[in-house]
């Protein structure tokens, strides 16, 4: 591998960096896992499975989940309209990754919040 293509990675324009930063931001990842308790959720229901999230920043964050394909939205002629959110093919294909991250984070824990004990002071 070329030493030049390692240095793209860190480039902001580069795609790759681009795409992970979208979905890896502060709320991506945890509504994206949420939606995988659920085949079909609707907003406030995702709101209750993530208490800290304000409204607008669900809003946000689904709508940049929409756009990139990962999650799909389905809205339905009720009254009043129905709103349900849903993973993709593409979001699918992500979640055995999310769930190696979510292994690890379970396993390293206790070290972690140990360090960060010992570096607060």
């Amino acid at each position: 591998m070329k030493r030049s293509a390692l240095i793209d990675a860190f480039d902001p324009k580069c795609p790759i960096r681009n795409i992970l930063a979208r979905f890896s931001e502060k709320w991506g990842l945890l509504v994206i896992y949420t939606l995988t308790l659920k085949p079909s959720t609707r907003f406030n229901e995702l709101r209750k499975g993530i208490p800290d999230i304000s409204a607008r920043m669900l809003s946000a964050t689904l709508s940049t989940l929409v756009s990139d394909g990962l999650v799909e939205r389905h809205s339905y002629n009720t009254v009043p309209p129905t709103v349900e959110y849903s993973l993709s093919e593409i979001g699918k294909s992500l979640v055995p990754y999310l769930e190696s991250l979510i292994g690890w984070a379970k396993e390293y824990t206790e070290q972690i919040i140990n360090h960060r004990i010992e570096n607060s002071n």
